[in-house]
């Protein structure tokens, strides 16, 4: 179990199979559950159990609620259609139907990620690993959403390019004041993001922590092994 406020980032660490991104797809809808809870303070004042909720009312929380940046961006964006037009699917499900509007939105979201306005109009399949990565933050914030899991954000993006996504994120994590969960197996990535983690091994959390405190003291003998391997 586990709790993330509002401007708080919460890291998810542990090494491949220890259940991190099992979690985040259960959250998110991606993947089905058959037990446990999860509960949205914006939802029902945190009342719902929103994993019994119907599987339209989970879209829908997709749309507003939650938002999700994959390692993979190609699985957050449509790589056939445009950076904007990205960054449009979004908004008309919530409802948006003005064309200036919507455009006006998408060109603020693109400045705020970093991307040329001049590539707006770019199919997305033509952009490099980290801009197609900025595409699909700007995307997952369209709407606002009190609510965003970064899975694995950088994994396979040169460090240089990797470093300037991390920078984004923290800068965007900390304007909108999100509640925001980070599962990576990179502690460089978690110190960085967070200021508390979980570390999960076999499904299981088996130590919380403040970050610093995580990497200076940990305490479990498995966290203790992460981090050792992590330093060497």
């Amino acid at each position: 179990s586990f709790e993330v406020a509002a401007g708080e980032a919460l890291g998810v660490v542990g090494e491949s199979g220890s259940g991190k991104s099992t979690v985040m797809r259960c959250i998110a809808g991606d993947q089905p559950t058959s037990v446990g809870s999860v509960h949205l303070r914006t939802i029902d004042g945190g009342n719902t159990n929103i994993l019994n909720m119907s599987a339209s009312a989970r879209r829908q929380l997709r749309i507003d609620q939650i938002a999700v940046v994959y390692q993979d961006p190609a699985e957050g964006l449509d790589l056939r259609v445009t950076a904007g037009g990205n960054i449009a699917a979004p908004l008309t499900a919530a409802g948006l139907r003005n064309f200036g509007a919507i455009r006006h939105r998408a060109s603020e979201l693109l400045s705020r990620t970093e991307v040329p306005l001049n590539r707006m109009d770019d199919v997305v399949r033509s952009f490099s690993g980290g801009m197609r990565q900025r595409v699909q933050l700007a995307k997952a914030l369209a709407n606002r959403p009190p609510i965003v899991l970064l899975d694995e954000p950088t994994t396979g993006l040169d460090a240089s390019v990797a470093a300037g996504v991390l920078d984004l994120i923290r800068g965007l994590l900390e304007e909108f004041g999100l509640a925001a969960v980070v599962v990576s197996h990179d502690f460089s990535v978690i110190e960085m993001l967070t200021t508390r983690c979980i570390v999960m091994n076999h499904g299981r959390v088996v130590e919380s922590a403040l970050t610093d405190q995580l990497l200076e003291d940990p305490h479990h003998p498995y966290s203790q092994k992460l981090v050792s391997a992590a330093r060497s």
